[in-house]
């Protein structure tokens, strides 16, 4: 694809000024690490949280750049500059427009939240697939689905890059996908890295205790939430689509996010004042069966297979969005009950074994709640609920004795271990987690303990399970990698369970003892 500069700076409300040819052709991706700057391509320097970008300039034109975009006043580069006011929405709207706003010739749904967002977003990808005929596209932090296409994003990854996105979204459109579903994290969102997509349909899980170290304040995590929700009235209209709002009318923030300007505005949720509600659910262990009500009309009875109350407000969510977009009931139906599993959400593990194992990305207190309160019709007679999971180096602090408190409420026997210490000590995080637990009624040795090797906590669980118990390892998911300094470690919560089961603690980590 080839453009020229001054195509690409046209769209850009905030250039302060321009030197060099502007007629110069852009023959590659727009990019803002010069490591992946190709012959012909755009760089864009801006300052991040750790580095500048504008100190990579000098090499990003060795590479071949042919032009730069930033946000200082340098002169006598060998190539065009742009200066512009901010260099973060200069990058979202360049690679949107490098790839002619692909996001403008799909329909777009965003879902954002502190929990639930990768499981709603997997069910409303499964109810668009069904729709369309194979023509729907995902980008969660399980995988990309770009039509026959699919990457798997498992290591530790929020929201793409805004270059990224754009490019995804542009296979997805060269694929002949009309409709594409975006997982929307609070830093993505606060970084700009959706700068450049077209929403039309924005949707809201829940809103709990989480990322309070990056946003620094309550009101600044919701506003960071709220940005998917106020791109809705700056979106581009594609023939005339109405741009749609969709928030869980049971969460405490629901009235925050329902001010936002949209042409429709629907909430969803188990409570009598949601438009689209269940009032009957029967619960299994391997899912649920409820009704939906819509608008006090019944829409019917519908197979979710995934467990807990809480993937029946995600489901409510998915539902709504289809109804919303125009997709009739026999579609929904059909995209819910295929939806088997999703990795590293309950996701269980079974090696022969007469309990149950089963492998959690739950890492907030209300997701850990969630997790524990869905394991407990799981029991067989005189069962047990045992959790193993951490709480996250140089992350929000408050979780630790949160998360403890929660699970010794509600779990027969926990296990406090690593779960990305980082640069921060583990043993002070554990320490602090067991000091929480005593506070609540915890003995440690008789309803908790703290095993620092993350694989011999699994492992420990497993030894301690007896038929009709439940093991549950929160936190990790479908995570392959764990943190310890600055260290990626190879990990999966997946890989440990199964190794327990057969015998033998999983030992990829530092903490690990080499018996």
């Amino acid at each position: 694809m080839t453009k020229t500069l001054s195509e690409l700076i046209a769209i850009l409300p905030d250039v302060v000024s321009v030197s060099g040819d502007v007629d110069i052709s852009i023959t590659s991706a727009v990019s803002e690490t010069d490591a992946f700057i190709e012959p012909g391509g755009l760089f864009v320097a801006r300052r991040g949280f750790s580095v500048d970008g504008h100190d990579f300039i000098e090499n990003a034109v060795r590479r071949g750049a042919a032009a730069i975009v930033g946000e200082r006043e340098i002169f006598d580069l060998p190539v065009p500059y742009v200066q512009v006011s901010d260099a973060r929405l200069a990058l979202g709207w360049l690679s949107a427009a490098y790839h002619d706003f692909p996001s403008r010739k799909m329909t777009i749904i965003g879902v954002t939240g502190t929990d639930g967002k990768t499981t709603t977003t997997t069910l409303i990808h499964s109810i668009l697939q069904a729709a369309t005929e194979g023509k729907a596209g995902m980008i969660s932090t399980v995988a990309a689905v770009l039509g026959d296409d699919w990457i798997d994003t498992g290591l530790h990854v929020t929201t793409p890059s805004a270059p990224l996105i754009q490019s995804l979204l542009a296979l997805m459109v060269e694929n002949g996908l009309t409709h594409c579903v975006l997982e929307m994290t609070s830093h993505g969102l606060a970084q700009g890295r959706l700068i450049g997509v077209d929403i039309d349909v924005a949707v809201l899980t829940n809103v709990t205790h989480e990322h309070l170290d990056f946003h620094g304040s309550w009101e600044n995590y919701l506003a960071a939430k709220g940005i998917l929700f106020d791109m809705l009235s700056n979106s581009f209209r594609k023939d005339k689509q109405e741009k749609i709002s969709v928030i869980n009318a049971d969460d405490p923030s629901a009235e925050y996010f329902a001010q936002f300007p949209a042409d429709i505005v629907l909430g969803y949720g188990l409570g009598e004042w949601a438009n689209v509600r269940s009032q009957y659910v029967q619960y299994t262990p391997q899912g649920a069966r409820f009704d939906v009500w819509n608008s006090g009309l019944s829409d019917g009875f519908f197979t979710l297979n995934l467990a807990g109350e809480f993937n029946i407000l995600n489901a409510l969510a998915a539902f709504t969005v289809a109804r919303s977009i125009g997709i009739n009931s026999s579609h929904i139906w059909q995209g819910l009950a295929q939806v088997e599993s999703i990795p590293g959400r309950m996701e269980l593990i079974n090696e022969g074994q007469n309990f149950t194992a089963i492998v959690d990305f739950a890492h907030t207190p209300n997701a850990l709640k969630s997790a524990l309160e869905a394991a407990r019709p799981m029991l067989g007679s005189g069962g047990r609920v045992i959790a193993v999971f951490g709480s996250a180096g140089l992350r929000d602090r408050e979780k630790r004795r949160l998360m403890a408190e929660t699970s010794i409420q509600l779990a027969d026997f926990s296990i406090f271990t690593a779960e990305d210490p980082r640069t921060e000590s583990l043993d002070d995080i554990l320490q602090t987690m067991a000091a929480a637990a005593v506070t609540v009624g915890g003995v440690e040795g008789q309803n908790f303990g703290r095993i620092s090797d993350r694989g011999e906590a699994i492992f420990e669980a497993i030894q301690l399970a007896r038929a009709g118990d439940v093991v549950i390892a929160c936190g990790k998911g479908h995570e392959k990698s764990m943190a310890f300094g600055t260290t990626e470690y190879t990990w999966d919560d997946r890989e440990a369970m199964r190794a327990a089961l057969r015998g033998a603690p999983l030992r990829t980590l530092p903490t690990a003892s080499q018996g």
